[in-house]
């Protein structure tokens, strides 16, 4: 399968010759979300929509998930209740051993903060303020003092390779260096799990594997970071180590496969697209 042009697409596809990726194998590792007969419908009567029907799913510490789905499927709500951005209407969820299905928005915040770090399509900086300014956000919300918020920032955003990029603004950095931003601020809290949206949608090809590697890095990594990578695309599937397929609202495969290596397509990629 050959890698597509940046110019041409933003889809990101393994060279058939990449050796796997170096992320562990998940079976051994914790559980850190626990889901079981998790339902969510909206609306009544005539007018119900059934988004998910009666889900269960595991997903274990250094796992890289991929959870694809067409449009309609129940992959978004999903993806919003594992991340306590919606409460089910039903079933059980235990994130990191809580149990997170029934509690109160606010508590739902609290947990989310400290549990869970975002990483979006379109990055969701804020326009006027520095990289180390947006990365700083979550621990302010947190109440972290002023020493220990600047350390912090500052450490994340070495870990992403913008150690030399904090004083920028958003506009002052490439689609990639923003979404690297962005991963530092996901990171900064240290959560227990981050949940990609779309993450690569709007980076060219190579952009796209560099922020892939990233995420095989840090799942890989001695701190055991879980990904769960929402996305529509198979070639970036193929990057995890786990693949959940979302259909009518129910889970319709769940299947473990060797990851593909970012960094060796990126190595594959022509010259001219390197340069």
């Amino acid at each position: 399968m050959a890698v597509p042009s940046p110019s041409a697409s933003a889809s990101v596809a393994p060279p058939v010759a990449a050796p796997p990726a170096p992320v562990p194998a998940p079976a051994t590792g914790d559980v850190v979300m626990e889901v079981r007969g998790l339902t969510k419908t909206y609306g009544s009567g005539e007018t119900t929509v059934h988004a998910l029907r009666g889900v269960d799913l595991e997903v274990r510490r250094r796992e890289f998930v991929a959870i694809m789905g067409p449009s309609g499927s129940g992959k978004s709500t999903l993806m919003n209740l594992l991340g306590c951005l919606d409460v089910p209407t039903a079933g059980v969820y235990k994130l990191a051993g809580e149990d997170v299905a029934r509690l109160s928005r606010d508590r739902l915040a609290e947990v989310r903060n400290r549990t869970l770090g975002f990483v979006f399509q379109n990055y969701n900086l804020l326009p006027r303020t520095s990289a180390l300014e947006n990365v700083q956000l979550p621990l302010l919300y947190a109440g972290v003092g002023r020493r220990e918020l600047k350390a912090r920032a500052t450490e994340a955003l070495g870990r992403v390779g913008l150690a030399s990029r904090m004083d920028h603004r958003p506009n002052q950095l490439s689609g990639g260096q923003q979404q690297r931003v962005a991963i530092a601020r996901a990171l900064v809290n240290r959560p227990a799990v981050i949940l990609a949206d779309e993450a690569t949608g709007n980076l060219d090809t190579r952009t796209s594997l560099e922020i892939i590697a990233l995420f095989q890095e840090l799942a890989a990594g001695e701190d055991g970071m879980t990904i769960v990578f929402v996305t529509h695309e198979p070639d970036v599937a193929a990057f995890c180590s786990r693949v959940v397929v979302v259909r009518d609202g129910r889970i319709v495969s769940d299947q473990q496969q060797p990851p593909a290596s970012a960094a060796a397509a990126l190595a594959a990629l022509p010259p001219e697209e390197a340069s």
